[in-house]
Order: structure tokens, then C-alpha cells, then sequence
């Protein structure tokens, strides 16, 4: 059976999802977004996720993986599925990023929609590649 082998890294990423999940919906509850209103939780939710994705990536890339040290323990390999896939994918939403979008046109909020759309991927982006360029400086100390 093909997921015999996959056993564990399935249910580090389930586990790690549901945490994340847990953790976006903590959110939408502390701050709910009212009806035809900018989507403010999400769209933070969503930048806040991709931020922490560009330090873990390079983490994960240029440190642990450049430097294998059998000190990392067995299970490192864990570590990408349950807080990459599991933990950040479960907290992002982009599920939810479109139903919101759809949300604002059904109300007739159409540039409040478009508004939302480019902010949210603009933001995304630039969260992932702002935090990577800064932790990769941090590392190699050319950070002036």
C-alpha cells in the first residue's frame, strides 16, 4: 500500500492543518469581519502566513538543510510537512480569500473586491520575499 510510508508525513500535516486551522479561525473570531466590510482578518491572516513561510523556507533551505548533522534527530524530516504544508497551510486561506472576494461583488462592493484581490497578492508576496531577503541577510551577517 502506498501510504504505509506516508503514515507519518499525512498525519504531521494533518495535524499541523489543524492546528493552523484552529489558529485562523481564532482569529476570525477575535476579529469578524462584518458583512460587505474589507476583509481586514484574512488579508492579514493571509500576509502574517506568508511572512512566517519566507523565514521558515530559508531556514529549512539554507540552514538545516545546507548543514545535515545527525543531531537534527529522526524526525527532522517531519518538520517541513507539519509546519509548512500543515501548520502555515491550514492558517493561510486562500479559500477564503476567494469566498470574500465573491462576498464583496455580491455586494455590490466591486472595487472594494478588486482592492482586496491586489492587496491581498501583493502583500502575500512581498511578505514571502521581503522576510526571505531579510533572514538570508540576518544569516550571513549583510544585514546594513
Amino acid at each position: 500500500m502506498v501510504l504505509r510510508g506516508q503514515g507519518p508525513v499525512v498525519a504531521v500535516v494533518a495535524l499541523g492543518g489543524a492546528l493552523g486551522a484552529c489558529a485562523r479561525y481564532g482569529a476570525a473570531l477575535l476579529w469578524p469581519t462584518p458583512s460587505g466590510a474589507f476583509p481586514w482578518t484574512t488579508l492579514v491572516v493571509n500576509v502574517a502566513g506568508c511572512a512566517v513561510i519566507g523565514v521558515f523556507m530559508v531556514l529549512i533551505t539554507d540552514v538545516w538543510a545546507a548543514r545535515p548533522h545527525a543531531s537534527h534527530g529522526r524526525y527532522l524530516h517531519l518538520l517541513r510537512p507539519f509546519f509548512g504544508t500543515g501548520v502555515l497551510g491550514g492558517f493561510t486561506t486562500f479559500s477564503t480569500y476567494a469566498v470574500e472576494t465573491q462576498r464583496l461583488l455580491d455586494a455590490q462592493e466591486p472595487g472594494t473586491a478588486l482592492g482586496y484581490l491586489g492587496l491581498t497578492l501583493v502583500g502575500a508576496v512581498s511578505a514571502v520575499w521581503l522576510t526571505a531577503t531579510v533572514t538570508r541577510r540576518l544569516l550571513t551577517g549583510r544585514l546594513r
